[in-house]
């Protein structure tokens, strides 16, 4: 979390960013001392950090912005007017089911000291905004920092292409978004302060730096999609080679829209413990059984028919892209994470959450019956193994990207996110190895084969990267298609 004070004497303007590592999201506190009055810009589901750390400034929190409607997380605004009795603020353009204070470009909100001004910048979405904070007692004609939400990020900016399904093209959002871009945010001051909605690792962009602050001055210079070019440039130069965007974006970006449940009312219904008889009668009924335990773990011994999607890695991204949201999940985790997993799942606003079994693994050991294990292979003896007269069939589950730089001779490339839909094109007649880069993603993969009945199947044990340490021959980097 950084934390920023505006030093002014007796009277501090607080901002506090907090960043959320595993959805790579920042949100942000601004709280003004003189008037005691909180803004919380961009917030996740669960808000308790919000409300204690304004308890603690003395601050009330009474306003709540949404620079766009996110998609890859369900934000926490109908939870803080619940809680505190905030106001919602959203871009004039955004439509909602809930009651909302609509801010078009040049809009103010004004609380003691500090002045926040909404600039309107659409491109990532339609409704995109970003809002200029202002130090009234410092300067009242230049804004100390700029909350860019995914118009802007470090090293990179939104992507245009995200609302498809909405009847928005990438072409027409991404012509805004370079509006956006060089008539508002780039005639700021080089010395504003940049703080984004996202930093690496999110799917909203292609380019995210570790960094959660900058300037203005230092994208100007060292942002790609900042340099000089002309529209068309740009356009072809921000579409090209995005990571594919999960599933569950275009849900969670609609549910933002939408009055639902909050979070606290669901994690009160979902976090009952199960015996595991009853999970078994869930199961049986369609219920998921989602196993959040680290691959070996999970490999070590598991209930026939679980998918694994470990919380050590990127779980509520793979959780979204994977699990069929119309149908209840139960979970199995080790004691004392059925609350974090249930949480986390709420984050992306995958709330049918059945229960979780109570006790964990224990009491399922018991019961062989039900176990399935999966079988761990070494790098050194699955070489031995491809060099025999019957090799395995060789699955590498990474991203086609993954696969053209670097790979295992002979493998073939099916992304774990397309691994359902070109499940036939796996022999069931060979015995199968699958790897990642890791070991996180073969862990997934495998337990999704195991579901589709595949026998002889084998996980490399470190993925890849064992694969390199190995020292053990490597294909050449595969032509991009068309080159």
């Amino acid at each position: 979390m950084a934390v920023v004070f505006f030093d002014r004497g007796w009277v501090p303007m607080l901002i506090k960013q907090y960043y959320l590592g595993c959805l790579a999201h920042a949100s942000y506190l601004i709280g003004d001392e003189e008037s005691h009055v909180a803004v919380v810009v961009d917030p996740q589901r669960d808000t308790d950090q919000y409300l204690a750390d304004a308890a603690r400034y003395g601050f009330q929190i009474k306003h709540v912005f949404l620079t766009h409607f996110h998609a890859d997380f369900v934000a926490g605004h109908l939870e803080l007017r619940d809680r505190c009795s905030a106001r919602i603020y959203l871009g004039a353009s955004g439509k909602a089911e809930y009651s909302f204070t609509p801010m078009s470009d040049g809009d103010m909100l004004e609380f003691g000291r500090t002045l926040l001004v909404v600039l309107a910048t659409p491109g990532h979405s339609p409704e995109s905004i970003c809002i200029l904070v202002y130090d009234l007692r410092k300067d009242r004609l230049k804004p100390y920092a700029v909350l860019t939400g995914d118009t802007l990020f470090i090293g990179d900016v939104g992507r245009p292409d995200l609302r498809a399904s909405l009847g928005w093209s990438a072409e027409e959002l991404g012509g805004m978004l370079y509006d956006s871009l060089h008539d508002k945010l780039l005639t700021l001051p080089d010395e504003t302060l940049v703080y984004p909605a996202h930093g690496a690792g999110s799917l909203c962009g292609k380019n995210l730096s570790t960094d959660t602050v900058s300037t203005i001055g230092i994208q100007r210079r060292h942002n790609y999609a900042l340099q000089p070019r002309s529209r068309d440039e740009f356009l072809t130069l921000l579409l090209a080679d995005q990571p594919e965007a999960p599933a569950y974006f275009a849900y969670d970006a609609l549910l933002n829209t939408k009055e639902r449940p909050t979070l606290e009312k669901t994690l009160e219904q979902v976090l009952s413990p199960l015996s595991l008889e009853e999970l078994l009668r869930l199961q049986n009924a369609g219920a998921q059984v989602l196993d959040v335990r680290e691959p070996a773990d999970f490999e070590g011994g598991h209930l026939a028919g679980a998918t694994n999607i470990g919380l050590g890695g990127t779980y509520a991204t793979w959780a979204g892209t994977l699990l069929d949201r119309s149908r209840h999940v139960v979970i199995s985790a080790d004691l004392g994470r059925e609350e974090e997993a249930a949480l986390r799942l709420g984050r992306i606003g995958f709330d049918l959450v059945a229960g979780y079994l109570r006790g964990g693994m224990e009491e399922a050991q018991a019961l062989p019956e039900l176990l399935q294990r999966t079988e761990r292979i070494t790098a050194i003896a699955l070489a031995e193994q491809l060099d025999s007269p019957e090799p395995p069939f060789l699955l590498d589950v990474r991203t086609a990207a993954e696969w053209q730089k670097g790979r295992i001779g002979g493998s073939a490339n099916i992304p774990l996110g397309h691994l359902a839909e070109r499940i036939e094109e796996i022999p069931r007649d060979r015995k199968v190895v699958v790897h990642c880069a890791g070991g996180y993603r073969s862990s997934i993969a495998a337990s999704i084969l195991q579901q589709q009945g595949f026998t002889g199947l084998s996980d490399l044990v470190g993925g890849f990267s064992a694969w390199e340490s190995s020292r053990l021959d490597i294909a050449a980097p595969a032509r991009l298609r068309g080159g």
